[in-house]
């Protein structure tokens, strides 16, 4: 269940009231006249089904709730309810089914916005990475790729190409290019660094390394496993399931990748900095297809979805 806050224009309130009485899968209803007072206006506030959520969201906007006032929403993690248990039977498709559009854009907007955190994280990333490519130890490779925050630029890229949100693109974009350029140009650094104190050398990065070459052998494989995160990774997105997205990270080789692209250019090797770029940009482009190819399978299966909600006249909340 999600909880919904509104403040309305006193005007548009019985419009309010109105909707929600009659959107399926609602409860809860409360209006306090008079209460806001900034903006001014009146309180109203309801529980409605997840399933049902971004129906009633939608029809708020369309009255013009978010320019002249506010609507906030909340997660409802215990709710003891005869009449909430009701409104969740009555809202068709499951809860973990629901997509709420405008929370999953303003989730990846926060997430793919190029800031000092973020490109400290994916910095730090990389350079964890670094270290595991040369001492071939898969498990810094693990946790080079959990730490990553990529995945926030790439859901921001395929949310964006469904939503037809050209700034979120560019936003997007520019996190996902500007953060990768910078956590390789400072892994460089830091592998001639380490290469001067003696703790990295050519050899380890041309020997063998039965643990970590495949992040500069790009093949199918790889761009199979990438499209298969990329809709896991969506779906964790979508359905506020974001455990799941640590799997996600650890499941796809684009840290790794951009981290041994770095040291190979450091020692001038052009075969594997070639090669974790390709590894790199296969592993991107399949995720971006995949996130967005689920996502326009989400709208579509909702679409059809709010066919069924069928207005409720006279209905009590």
């Amino acid at each position: 269940m999600l909880h919904l806050r509104l403040i309305t224009p006193a005007d548009r309130t019985a419009d309010v009231v109105r909707l929600i009485e009659h959107t399926v899968g609602t409860t809860h209803l409360v209006v306090m006249e008079g209460a806001a007072r900034n903006p001014r206006g009146d309180v109203v506030m309801c529980d409605v089904a997840r399933e049902a959520g971004d129906e009633l969201l939608t029809g708020l906007q369309d009255l013009g709730i978010e320019d002249n006032g506010s609507i906030a929403v909340e997660n409802i993690d215990l709710s003891l309810s005869r009449r909430g248990t009701k409104a969740e039977e009555e809202a068709p498709g499951e809860a973990a089914d629901a997509v709420l559009w405008d929370h999953l854009t303003d989730a990846t907007h926060e997430e793919s916005t190029l800031s000092f955190t973020y490109l400290a994280f994916i910095t730090l990333a990389t350079m964890i990475a670094a270290c595991g490519v040369v001492l071939d130890n898969a498990i810094l490779i693990v946790g080079a790729m959990a730490v990553g925050p990529e995945f926030g630029p790439l859901a921001g890229i395929s949310t964006s190409i469904v939503r037809r949100r050209p700034r979120l693109a560019a936003r997007s974009l520019i996190a996902l290019l500007v953060g990768f350029a910078v956590a390789m140009v400072v892994t460089v650094g830091f592998s001639l660094f380490m290469d001067a104190v003696g703790l990295f050398t050519e050899a380890q990065l041309e020997g063998e390394r039965p643990q970590t070459s495949f992040v500069y052998a790009p093949d199918w494989f790889s761009f199979v496993v990438a499209v298969l995160a990329g809709a896991a990774g969506t779906l964790s997105l979508t359905s506020a399931k974001s455990g799941a997205l640590v799997g996600v990270a650890i499941s796809v080789t684009t840290v790794p990748a951009a981290a041994n692209a770095a040291v190979a250019f450091a020692y001038g090797d052009p075969a594997q900095t070639w090669g974790s770029t390709e590894q790199l940009l296969l592993n991107l482009l399949g995720i971006i297809l995949a996130s967005t190819l689920t996502l326009l399978a989400q709208k579509w299966f909702w679409s059809k979805t709010r066919q069924n909600l069928k207005p409720r006249a006279g209905r009590r909340a």
